[in-house]
């Protein structure tokens, strides 16, 4: 296939989740940018919203739905990312992609994560805005699925992303009880652009507070993640506001089904993880700064007596939401799914 060949669209493109994934399709050798979408800043330049993107972005400036929608309907084949807002993306969708259209999607807001229209509800307390489409999505980690379930994706939460990616080893290999519990602190990049008091700098720097302990948003995707592994596991999640930025820390806690040398769960976890480029599993304690701006996880494993917990860090923007979704879109246009997210990063941020 001929470089820069896929036209792509970004639908909800002034988010802190869009910039991250222009940053990344700008220097992809395969997907051009064709349409960025923004109904609060249309008509501007993008670099104009993002100044980092400067020299990279070039003219482009943001456009209307109606100037993706003749991108989407009609073309052979168009690669569109979804970041719009959760609970408006799946209106917007059903509209676009009426009538003919090659388009291959991956979405990362929450509309397409369940199934079932009545757990969403459950959960964001508002009727699905369209469940005709619930079925088409399919809703997965690239890192854990051989094969390609469709053309329509959607994309786990951040928190989903990490947690899963510590524990889908560890129960696959028969190693731990169906039930943990989790404590993570993701960064003020997590809560979206739009300020507000938890994400003032003022209150979040030199702080660090829970919040929705144990009944999180995320849960019943995780367990929903995990069940070709562990039907029956049981997810106790404490998430917590930490005084940073960008990446998320996951402590994972699990009893052992049989004593074990931590060195032991180590191989079987990286031989569990051998099929992907982006996991990474030892027994070292893994850092944020050595994976923010990368679309990288590392795991890190510590074992006492029956006792086992899992260390999971990850960019939250990067693979917990824009990196992830160009990952998945490699795969659905065949191409390696390591085009265009390998590049070296600031190691001192």
């Amino acid at each position: 296939m001929p470089k820069k060949s896929i036209p792509a669209v970004v639908l909800g493109g002034s988010g802190y989740v869009a910039a991250e994934m222009l940053g990344q399709l700008f220097n992809h050798p395969s997907f051009f940018v064709e349409t960025v979408v923004s109904s609060s800043n249309e008509g501007v330049r993008v670099d104009e919203v993002f100044p980092h993107l400067t020299g990279v972005a070039e003219d482009l400036t943001f456009g209307s739905i109606e100037s993706a929608r003749s991108r989407i309907q009609g073309r052979r084949q168009v690669a569109v990312f979804s970041a719009m807002p959760h609970g408006e993306t799946a209106g917007i969708l059903a509209d676009l992609l009426q009538g003919e259209s090659a388009a291959k999607v991956v979405d990362v807001s929450a509309d397409f994560r369940h199934v079932d229209p009545e757990l969403y509800q459950s959960i964001y307390g508002k009727a699905h805005p369209a469940p005709e489409l619930l079925r088409q999505f399919h809703c997965g980690l690239p890192d854990l699925e051989k094969s390609d379930p469709g053309d329509f994706i959607s994309h786990p939460g951040c928190f989903s992303t990490g947690i899963t990616l510590g524990l889908a080893g560890l129960y696959a290999g028969n190693w731990i009880e169906p039930s943990v519990q989790v404590s993570a602190v993701t960064g003020s990049t997590g809560a979206g652009r739009q300020p507000g008091a938890g994400t003032h700098h003022p209150h979040r720097q030199s702080s660090m507070w829970a919040y929705q302990p144990l009944v999180h948003r995320h849960t019943p995707e995780i367990t929903t993640l995990l069940k070709p592994f562990a039907p029956e596991a049981q997810i106790a999640f404490v998430p917590h506001s930490g005084p940073f930025s960008r990446g998320i820390h996951s402590t994972i806690f699990g009893r052992l089904q049989t004593p074990a040398w931590a060195k032991d769960i180590v191989e079987s976890v990286a031989a569990f993880y051998a099929h992907s480029p982006f996991i990474k599993v030892s027994e070292k304690m893994p850092t944020l700064k050595e994976v923010v701006g990368t679309n990288r996880c590392h795991l890190g494993v510590a074992v006492s007596g029956t006792q086992v917990i899992v260390t999971s860090v990850m960019d939250n923007l990067v693979k917990g939401a824009g990196g992830g979704a160009i990952q998945w879109m490699n795969r659905l246009f065949g191409l390696d799914e390591k085009e265009g997210l390998v590049h070296a990063v600031p190691g001192w941020i």
